[in-house]
Parts: structure tokens; C-alpha cells; sequence
């Protein structure tokens, strides 16, 4: 059966090879493609270009030497506008990467940019088209705004003034710049705004273009400049004015820039190509020009044929060629019609057509008939064959069939045995072979792929990201709001890495890593970003799981890896995200005696941060969540010298994140001024995550009801739905469970309103939301950090008021309170445990040394039951003084109740209007500053009313029946 294979595949590839050999040429011809070029002749002197370089110096030197220095800078006509400003701080970082970068082009084409004047027209349009691209919505730049900027770089960067002998037009502005001076570089914000009476925004962004002309390089070795700057174009200026006069139409049109350069070439060729005793006046003949032309195309250069191969083209090819070869010339038995055994002997044997059997490698029967059988044979050839099981089976079978037609001994069929190779078998044979190891290779180069693409043998690459400040990151230290001081402490890492020198000369050394650690949202990779935007120095990321493999050793050479390229391109920054996946504390043993691959990770990482140099200039961030289950190995000073702790922002941090958000959002004109100063304020305890997705959520809800801005409404619903979940308006209560309900949330917000210590209330409601939560209560917590026992009383009191008033008033209670009894709990066992407010248990603190299976406790059992008589204790004092206040204040539960029953919500304004004003004074000052006296929280009915005045209004009286209530 193996052979008859064989043999088929060999009929196949001859009728495959006819039909494929012809595309195969095609493909060939392709592949081995033939390219020519002509080579270059060598100028035989060198003359013409220092000759020509020389003028240019010449020239050059002439108008720099009458070059004045430009002190002055130029300020916006508004220099106190926040939208001028913002779009002066762009022009600057923006001028200076574009100085740069043309500096850089320049450099090599200084020789022959006079020869082309109208580079100062290409430049100015480059410059105008990158700018408009990159910074759609802030206008074009103007001639004189690049002008101006580059004259100020130029002065700065080939040292021809020092940053602060600069000065601006403008009396107040050149005033705080000088104030900014004698800071030296590190400006309080706030006390520079209080000192020159200025909003701290402003003073911000004039900080940031301060800090972008002092970040400005020094040029060493050379000049920067390019045609743009002052002695660049006035030279090529004049140059052009003088051309012009001439009336050369050569110059005047303009091409693009492909053009302009082959003309650049064509030119400098030209010119070095000239013989300097050469009358110049000949060139304006044009006759002579022309036989100069025919002379030179008459002598042709040499020409060398180059062969541009694939070499993967070539293998394949190769082996192609190889494999028909072999086919080929090894190709076994001719080819001939198969037939069976009973076949061979009625048709052939029993007639006398056989000539002679050969038998070949004891598998397959070839037949070779006499000339009577060839004629007879309907497929007319002289060779048949068929296959045998075996050659003992085959000898018997022939000779009983040559038995039973009665053929004598000397007319039967001689028999003969023969071997023959046959490459068609061997390539069958080890085919499931081949191809399970090409499967191999394809699952292993897939696997490594998925780790990067580090190819099969690279698992131990490093799978950091290299940065690229210009492309990959947009977000810079401005875009940072609310967290100051880390934003300080991380900017000291780069400015170090920016200019080392200011540091050492003081003797100071870098500190070789921090730690950045705080709660989830609270911006620690956003703050590594921006470092990554702004650090001008490479910048490398990497994930703490990235480290974490299959296979073992994996993580600890990614480790080498990455430090190695890291000091290769030293001043560097690494950034290690989400740390704790490698550093977490080492186990004191290991019962089975096996190594762990995580532990082996962190070693090699120990030893890296502690074994490279601090002259390599290489910085270390790493940023966790989970601080407390570092090494300490990993902590210590000389690993992660700085522990940079960032927490959820305070009301001004707040208020700073919500300015940098806003920016994006399109608002109501005639929004609240301090819209910023007011979301801060309703949005106690949020991360910068929450304050996003709140700004994100407004938007979402504005679009939602067709409004074209987002107006102070929506940013209250977005509040609402990250703090207490989606309103689930679907969800239908019976009456019974809407009255349980209300006077559950009304005995809540009578314990809030009549107890001195409760938090303010903002909004009641007993429209369902999130998941389980039937009711609904927002209250403002102050911005605090110690707590006194009479605020934990009046939280829990507060908290039990909702089954109290349950109890008052219904003769069952519900399972509506079981949240309520799980913060109640977690207080009152803290305040035993942990902050040492039980005369019993004393000043001790339990909560913190028990074991992390709670399996065992650092304390007997007689004090176990003392903590648990504590705890119980204090939940039924708060409970028996909160049945005692809903007692007294039962006829305004009742109001409340009903008002929640009728309207589903009440905000602060219905609670003053039904109970009259809190007998206690506020105590949250955002509430008095930002909130006091401004309704908050209202319906979401009015947002559709308010859209349906608007179109009927837009529409001019028409009916507009589309308009209806969405569900929020």
C-alpha cells in the first residue's frame, strides 16, 4: 500500500510540475530581480567646495560679527489670560523642539543653502503646517511668533546671553520672572501668586515657560543655528534681494522640496566640478552650455550589474530543486497500470501473455508480458504490477494458479527478485516526522510571539518599552494636577538626570530609585507618564507580571536584560508598574526544597539595583498599591531610597484635577465661575480616577439628552451615579415597600440633621440604585484626618437611624438595615481594637497583630469575651439614643416621609423648608465656601424640561413631540 502511494505521488508531481514549472520561471525571474546603476565618477579636486565653503564662512562671519544680541522677549497682549498663556507655553515647547531638529538638518547642508535663498519661505511654511497639524484648535503661528521665538533660542543656546539677562516687555511679567530667578528654579506657586495678587493658574503657566527657557542646552563644539536664526537670515535675505535684482527666473519660482535639494546637488556637483582659471562669463553662454552638455553624455560612465536576492527565496528554491532531483533520477520502477492478482492470472497467466514477474523489495509484482500480450492488453502497455502481502504467499498463490491451467515447467513464468531504491518512500516515510517538528517550531515561535516577539531562543529579553517623548507619550508634568509634593519629589529625578552636574559639584548624589505608592486612581502611572514625556532622557516600562514566565530563569534574565540596556543608554529612567507581582516578601523556607521562580526574580532585581553605579546615572521608579508587602531588602535606602506616598486628593487637589479635565469639556457659558472650586466640594474622598470618570460620565449624560454643553446638572448626575450606581427606575417597589423605605431614609436624614457631629446632608432619595440599594442617602464628609468618639457616636447613630425609625412605626422590622449593621460594626470594633476608646480593654491595639488566618489571637479568651461585651455595648448605647431622638422628633419623620412619598427625593433645600436650618453650625468648610446657599442635586425631570424649552425656543414656537424623559 506504501509503494502504491508512492508511486500515485510520482504520477502527481510530473502532472503538477508541467503545468507549475512555467509560474515557477515567472517567479524566479521575479525573485532574482536585476537592478542597474550607473557609477558615480570621483571629482578629481577638491577645490571647488573649500572654495566655496570658504566664501559662505567669509560672508557668514561678516554679518555675525555685526550681529547685536535680542535681550528683549515678547509677551502676549494679554500676558494674564489663561487661554493666551496656554497657547504662548505650547509656542515655547514647541519652537524649542523645532529649533533643534533644524539645527540638526542644517548642519549638513550650511555649504550650499545660499544657493537657494527661498529656504527661509520652505522653512517658515514647514514650521506654520506642523504646528496647525499637531495644535489644531489653538490657530496657526504667525512669521513674527517664530521669528522672534528662534531669535530667543539662538541668544540662549549659543550662549550669546545667559537665561536670566533676558527681559520682557511687559513691567509685571519681568517682575515675576525676576522673582522666579531668585527662587532658583524652585517658584511656590502660591506664593507668588499672593505676592503679585494673580490668579495661581497663571502664575503656573508662566513658571512652565520660564522652566522651558531654563531647560534650554548649551550648544558645545559648534554654532546652532539655521536659516531662520538673525545672522542666517539676514545674510540669505540679502542674498535673495540680490538675486531678485538680477531677475534670475531660475529663482523664482518654488519648488518643492524633492526638487529644491536635486537642484541643491546639481548646483554643488557643478561647482565642484569647475576649473577655477576658468572665465566665469562663459557660463552665461548658452551655446557653449549645450556642446558642454553633448560632450558629457557622449562619455558614458561603466556600469556593474547588481543582484539584488532574497536569500529565503534563494533557500526555498534550492530545496525545491533538490527534492525534484532526487524524485527524479531515483524514481524506481517505470511507470505502468495496476492490477490485481486475480486479474494477472485470468486475463494474463491462464493466456500465456506473461513474460517474466520481477519481484521488487519483496512488496510490489512487476509484470513484463510477450509481444501477444501487449497487443491483447486493453491498456496496451508492456509492464503491469501489483501488490503482495508477502513473497512465500505470492510463490504459492503463483504457482497453484500455473497448476490448475496446466502449464508445463518449461513454459512457466520465470520468477525474479531485484531491490530498488526509492526516494518518493523514504520522503513518505519520514513525513509525520517532519511535520511534527515543524509543528514544533510553529508552536514555539507562536508562544514567544505572545511574549513579545522575542523569537524562540529570546525568552530572556527584556520586554521593556522604550519611549519615544515626541510620539509615544502626549502627558506632561502640567497635565499632573493635585499631588505637589510627589510631583516635586519625582521632577528632582529628572532635572538631576537632565543636568548632573548642578548636583555634583554640590557633592550630592542621586537617589538610585522610589517608591511610588498610594490607593488605586490616585495617579501614580499617570506621574511615571509624564516623567516619561518630560524626562528628555530614555525612558523605560515594564510591568512587574512581564517578569513572570513559564519557564524558569526566564524572569531573572529579563531582569539582566533590562538593567544592561538600561546603563547602555545611561542617563536613564526604568519604571517598574505593579511591583508587588515580583516583590513581594520572601517566605523564611520552603518545605518541599524547591526554589521558587518569584523569589529568584526579586534576588537577581536586589542585585541589580545595588550593583550598578551611581555615576551610571540609571533612576529605578516603581509604582504599587501594596507597600506593605515589599521585601524589606527592596525598601531599604541604597535599593528605593525615596518612598513617595501619593493619597486621595484634598479639596484644592481636587479642584486642580477638576481645571485639568474641564479644559476638554465643552461647558455651559453661563456656568458657574468656580465650577471647579464647587465639584471639589461634592466630591470628598475621590482618587483622580473617580474625578475622570466623573468628568467622562457628564459628558456621556449630557449627549444622552441632546444637550450641545455640559451644564452643572449633568456633573451632578455623574457624581450621583459613581457614588451610588445607576437609578434603577424599572425596578418597581409596592406601596408597602415604598412607605418602609421612606421612613427608613427619613429616620436617617433626622438623625443626620439633629446630631451636631453628623456630616452634612446634601440629597434623600428612594428611587433604587446600584446593586441592592433601595434607598438612598448623600452626605459631604469633611476633609479630616483625626476623629474624635463623640463623631464615631453621632456616625452610628446616625447609621441605626433607619431601623429605629422602622421599629417606630411598623410592627415588623426589615432586612433593609443589614448594610447599616455592618458599618455600625466595623466602627464600634475599631474603636475597641484599635484606637483604645474602651475603658475595659484599655490603650491597646488588637487589631493590628492578629495573624493573617485569623486562626489564632494574640489574646486570651476572658479578653476575647471582654472585646465582644465592648462592642456590644457600644452599638446599644448608640441605639438606645437614637430611638430616644426619632421618639422626640417623630411628627418631623413623619414630614420627611411623606415629602420622600410624594416627590421620591428631597434635597438639603426641602429639609430646611420642612425642618427649618441645622441648630449646629457647619463644620466642613467647602461646604460654607463652595456650597452654602446654592441648591444642589435636583431632578432629573428638570433636565428635560430645560431641553424641552430650548427646542421650542430653537424652533420658534414649533411643536417638537421627540422630546421625552431619559432614563438615567
Amino acid at each position: 500500500m506504501i509503494l502504491i502511494l508512492s508511486r500515485s505521488s510520482r504520477r502527481s508531481a510530473a502532472s503538477i510540475l508541467k503545468r507549475s514549472i512555467p509560474q515557477l520561471r515567472r517567479g524566479i525571474t521575479r525573485n532574482l530581480h536585476v537592478s542597474r546603476y550607473l557609477r558615480q565618477q570621483e571629482p578629481r579636486g577638491n577645490w571647488g567646495d573649500s572654495m566655496k565653503s570658504q566664501m559662505n564662512k567669509e560672508a557668514r562671519f561678516e554679518l555675525q560679527s555685526k550681529h547685536v544680541p535680542f535681550k528683549t522677549i515678547y509677551a502676549p497682549n494679554d500676558p494674564f489670560s489663561m487661554q493666551s498663556l496656554r497657547r504662548e507655553e505650547i509656542v515655547y515647547k514647541f519652537m524649542l523642539q523645532e529649533f533643534e531638529e533644524k539645527c540638526a538638518e542644517f548642519n549638513y547642508m550650511q555649504d550650499i543653502s545660499t544657493l537657494y535663498p527661498d529656504l527661509i519661505d520652505i522653512l517658515l511654511r514647514d514650521i506654520k503646517t506642523k504646528f496647525e497639524i499637531k495644535h489644531k484648535n489653538l490657530g496657526g503661528l504667525s512669521t513674527t511668533e517664530i521669528l522672534s521665538t528662534v531669535a530667543v533660542y539662538y541668544e540662549l543656546l549659543n550662549q550669546n546671553l545667559v537665561w536670566n539677562e533676558m527681559e520682557f516687555d511687559n513691567a509685571k511679567v519681568q517682575e515675576l520672572f525676576v522673582a522666579y530667578q531668585e527662587a532658583d528654579g524652585e517658584a511656590n506657586v502660591s506664593e507668588l501668586a499672593e505676592k503679585f495678587e494673580l490668579d495661581p493658574r497663571v502664575v503656573k503657566s508662566w513658571v512652565e515657560i520660564f522652566d522651558t527657557l531654563q531647560s534650554v542646552q548649551f550648544a558645545v563644539g559648534s554654532t546652532k543655528s539655521f536659516p531662520l536664526c538673525p545672522p542666517e537670515y539676514n545674510f540669505l535675505s540679502s542674498v535673495k534681494a540680490f538675486k531678485e535684482k538680477l531677475n534670475d527666473p531660475q529663482f523664482g519660482k518654488k519648488p518643492d522640496l524633492f526638487s529644491l535639494m536635486t537642484e541643491m546637488h546639481k548646483r554643488q556637483n557643478k561647482y565642484q566640478s569647475e576649473d577655477p582659471r576658468k572665465d566665469h562669463s562663459e557660463e552665461q553662454d548658452p551655446k557653449k552650455d549645450n556642446d558642454l552638455k553633448k560632450k558629457d553624455s557622449k562619455e558614458k560612465p561603466g556600469k556593474v550589474v547588481e543582484f539584488e536576492l532574497n536569500p529565503k527565496i534563494i533557500v526555498q528554491y534550492t530545496i525545491f530543486f533538490v527534492l525534484l532531483a532526487l524524485l527524479l533520477t531515483t524514481s524506481g520502477a517505470d511507470d505502468g497500470s495496476e492490477i490485481t492478482f486475480q486479474t494477472f492470472v485470468t486475463d494474463y497467466l491462464s493466456k500465456n501473455l506473461v513474460k517474466k514477474v520481477t519481484v521488487i523489495n519483496n512488496s510490489v509484482v512487476e509484470v513484463e508480458l510477450n509481444d501477444n500480450g501487449v497487443h491483447q492488453s486493453q491498456h496496451h502497455q508492456a509492464k503491469l504490477y501489483f501488490t503482495i502481502g508477502s513473497v512465500e504467499s505470492f510463490e504459492r498463490n503463483l504457482r497453484e494458479a500455473q497448476d490448475k491451467y496446466d502449464i508445463p515447467p518449461q513454459l512457466r513464468v520465470p520468477v525474479h527478485y531485484t531491490t530498488k531504491g526509492n526516494m518518493a518512500r523514504v520522503l513518505v516515510n519520514f513525513l509525520p516526522t517532519v511535520l511534527f517538528l515543524v509543528a514544533i517550531y510553529w508552536m514555539t515561535k507562536k508562544a514567544a510571539s505572545s511574549m513579545g516577539g522575542i523569537g524562540p531562543m529570546g525568552f530572556g529579553k527584556s520586554t521593556a518599552k522604550k519611549f519615544n517623548q515626541e510620539t509615544d507619550i502626549k502627558i506632561k508634568f502640567q497635565d499632573v494636577a493635585g499631588m505637589e509634593e510627589a510631583k516635586q519629589e519625582v521632577m528632582e529625578f529628572v532635572k538631576f538626570l537632565q543636568n548632573p552636574e548642578k548636583y555634583e559639584k554640590l557633592g550630592a548624589k542621586i537617589p538610585r530609585g522610589a517608591i511610588l505608592s498610594g490607593p488605586p486612581g490616585t495617579g501614580k502611572t499617570l506621574l511615571a507618564k509624564a516623567t516619561a514625556g518630560e524626562a528628555g532622557v530614555p525612558f523605560y516600562s515594564v510591568s512587574g507580571s512581564e517578569f513572570v514566565e513559564m519557564f524558569v530563569g526566564v524572569g531573572a534574565s529579563r531582569v539582566r536584560d533590562l538593567f544592561k540596556t538600561a546603563r547602555e543608554n545611561a542617563p536613564s529612567i526604568v519604571f517598574v508598574d505593579e511591583i508587588d507581582a515580583i516583590g513581594k516578601q520572601r517566605s523564611k523556607g520552603n518545605a518541599t526544597g524547591a526554589n521558587d521562580e518569584r523569589e529568584t526574580t526579586l534576588n537577581q532585581l536586589l542585585v541589580e539595583m545595588d550593583g550598578f553605579d551611581t555615576s551610571d546615572h540609571v533612576v529605578v521608579l516603581a509604582g504599587t498599591n501594596r507597600p506593605d508587602i515589599l521585601d524589606k531588602a527592596l525598601m531599604r535606602p541604597g535599593r528605593f531610597d525615596r518612598h513617595v506616598h501619593i493619597d486621595n486628593p484634598e479639596l484644592q487637589g481636587r479642584k486642580e484635577i477638576f481645571e485639568v479635565h474641564l479644559q476638554k469639556i465643552t461647558l455651559q457659558k453661563d456656568i458657574d465661575n468656580d465650577l471647579s472650586g464647587r465639584l471639589a466640594a461634592l466630591t470628598p474622598g475621590f482618587s483622580g480616577a473617580d474625578i475622570a470618570n466623573v468628568c467622562n460620565e457628564a459628558a456621556l449624560i449630557a449627549a444622552r439628552y441632546n444637550a450641545t454643553s455640559v451644564s452643572l446638572r449633568h456633573f451632578e448626575l455623574a457624581i450621583e451615579r459613581v457614588i451610588g450606581g445607576v437609578e434603577k427606575k424599572s425596578k418597581l417597589l409596592n406601596p408597602e415597600e415604598q412607605r418602609i423605605v421612606a421612613y427608613h431614609e427619613a429616620g436617617h436624614a433626622i438623625c443626620g440633621w439633629y446630631l451636631k457631629y453628623a456630616h452634612p446632608l446634601l440629597k434623600v432619595s428612594i428611587i433604587p440604585r446600584g446593586q441592592g440599594a433601595l434607598g438612598y442617602a448623600q452626605y459631604l464628609p469633611p476633609d479630616q484626618y483625626l476623629t474624635s468618639t463623640l463623631q464615631l457616636y453621632d456616625r452610628m447613630i446616625m447609621t441605626l437611624g433607619g431601623r429605629v425609625s422602622e421599629e417606630l412605626h411598623f410592627d415588623s422590622v426589615t432586612s433593609g438595615a443589614h448594610d447599616d449593621f455592618k458599618k455600625v460594626t466595623a466602627i464600634a470594633q475599631s474603636m475597641v481594637l484599635r484606637f483604645g476608646m474602651s475603658d475595659k480593654v484599655g490603650m491597646v491595639n488588637y487589631y493590628d497583630t492578629r495573624s493573617q488566618d485569623d486562626l489564632t489571637k494574640p489574646f486570651s479568651d476572658e479578653t476575647s469575651r471582654i472585646i465582644d461585651e465592648e462592642v456590644q455595648r457600644i452599638v446599644s448605647d448608640c441605639y438606645q439614643e437614637c430611638k430616644k431622638l426619632l421618639v422626640s422628633r417623630a411628627k418631623q419623620v413623619e414630614l420627611v416621609a411623606q415629602e420622600l412619598l410624594k416627590k421620591e427625593f428631597i434635597t438639603r433645600e426641602d429639609m430646611i423648608r420642612l425642618l427649618g436650618k441645622r441648630p449646629f453650625p457647619e463644620t466642613n468648610d467647602a461646604f460654607d465656601k463652595y456650597l452654602e446657599g446654592k441648591p444642589a442635586f435636583g431632578n432629573t425631570e428638570e433636565l428635560a424640561t430645560e431641553k424641552e424649552s430650548e427646542q421650542k425656543d430653537n424652533t420658534s414656537g414649533k411643536e417638537n413631540d421627540k422630546t421625552g424623559e431619559p432614563s438615567t
